[in-house]
């Protein structure tokens, strides 16, 4: 990976690895800023209208996926396992001391990289970066992200980091003060702001590798043929989950589809299913206490061969049930 003071953009980097006679779609925001309502961000894994050359997205919607593509051009398996557009490689471990260093990286998502974007346009919602999480990008072609251990602000093409410390601190480098603007419920408190954090860069390069994965299934999700009014996928920093809602609401089918690093009832990461309407719970799918729902922790999925199609399976099966 490039350093992380490196200003990047997904979309014309994948086009630059790919080459002419493509157009070609990410999962991670890039620049220009979009200053259009209602969203003011890019959807980078969306297809589009139908243009002079096919589209190589990191889902099913595409004219073929970024693993189609692989098949005859095998030096790009690389670029895309790297960014979870195909070629996709398994979860790591998870790295010890995971829930202390999940407070604090969720502490520093929606008070200080959610509340700079929220501070310029009224939008709180972040995306899934290379090797950890940011904001679309707003302002001055502006993004804020985390990487590892590093905060990350990018503005007009020039990029600088520096460690996590204290929120205060990532606060005064970023040029915000750190906020509450996206805090839920279920966010940890505020707390002190100028106690060191305890920000390590195993748990960021895992959470980055656990959002990959939840964009890029998410995404397939969205685009399969035949989900019903699909949202956007983002990653809500007072939740610090990715997630999008799907089905149709007016029957009681909708439901969020969601991938938590874990919360005050699971230590661990899961995926989950949380359901707007009834369920059946006699089927054994709707295994889940704390919600209305069905979750699939850390532990199943890393035992499956194959991560990312395990967790598709997982959401396709939720779904399916509540679409009968």
């Amino acid at each position: 990976m490039n350093s992380p003071a490196t200003a990047h953009n997904p979309a014309a980097e994948a086009a630059a690895a790919v080459g002419d006679g493509y157009d070609v779609r990410v999962l991670e925001p890039s620049p220009p800023a979009v200053v259009d309502p209602p969203f003011w961000a890019d959807d980078p894994a969306d297809p589009g209208a139908p243009g002079n050359n096919p589209v190589v997205a990191p889902h099913c919607g595409g004219d073929l996926s970024w693993d189609e593509l692989i098949a005859t051009r095998p030096d790009l398996a690389g670029f895309a396992a790297d960014r979870w557009l195909g070629a996709r490689r398994r979860l790591p471990d998870l790295p010890t001391d995971y829930p202390r260093a999940l407070f604090d990286f969720h502490r520093l998502a929606y008070s200080v990289v959610a509340e700079a974007r929220y501070q310029c346009n009224g939008k709180f919602g972040l995306r899934y970066v290379r090797g950890g999480f940011g904001t679309p990008f707003f302002g001055n072609d502006s993004q804020v992200r985390v990487t590892g251990d590093q905060l990350v602000v990018q503005e007009a093409g020039q990029a600088r980091a520096a460690p996590v410390t204290t929120l205060r601190e990532a606060g005064e480098f970023v040029g915000t003060a750190p906020g509450t603007s996206a805090a839920e419920h279920d966010s940890p408190e505020l707390g002190d702001i100028d106690r060191p954090l305890h920000v390590r860069a195993a748990v960021g390069d895992f959470l980055g590798a656990w959002f990959g994965l939840a964009t890029a299934a998410l995404e397939e999700l969205r685009f399969s043929p035949g989900v019903v009014d699909p949202e956007r996928v983002q990653l809500w920093p007072g939740h610090f989950d990715p997630a999008i809602a799907a089905g149709d609401a007016e029957s009681g089918r909708r439901a969020t589809f969601g991938f938590s690093p874990g919360d005050h009832a699971h230590d661990e990461p899961y995926i989950y299913v949380a359901a707007w309407g009834d369920i059946d719970r006699s089927d054994p799918f709707w295994n889940e206490k704390d919600f209305n729902g069905a979750s699939l922790p850390y532990a199943a999925l890393a035992n499956s061969d194959d991560h990312c199609a395990a967790a598709v399976a997982f959401l396709e099966g939720g779904y399916t049930r509540l679409n009968r």
